[in-house]
């Protein structure tokens, strides 16, 4: 554990441990949230990616 945070790392096929996200739905023009735990239970498909410099200058 560093600085409170634990980091895993996740390979193709391990499973994912929960996640809370906040999210912006622009159609909506709000805030809202999502979490792994309630799209398992609606049975939705789920894609994890990360981009660690996607707002950065490059």
């Amino acid at each position: 554990m560093a600085n409170g945070c634990e980091c895993l790392g996740c390979n193709v096929g391990s499973k994912v441990p929960d996640f809370k996200l906040t999210t912006y739905d622009p159609s909506k023009g709000d805030f809202g949230e999502v979490n792994l735990k309630t799209l398992k239970k609606d049975k939705k498909w789920t894609i994890l990616f990360f981009y660690p410099a996607d707002f950065t200058f490059v």
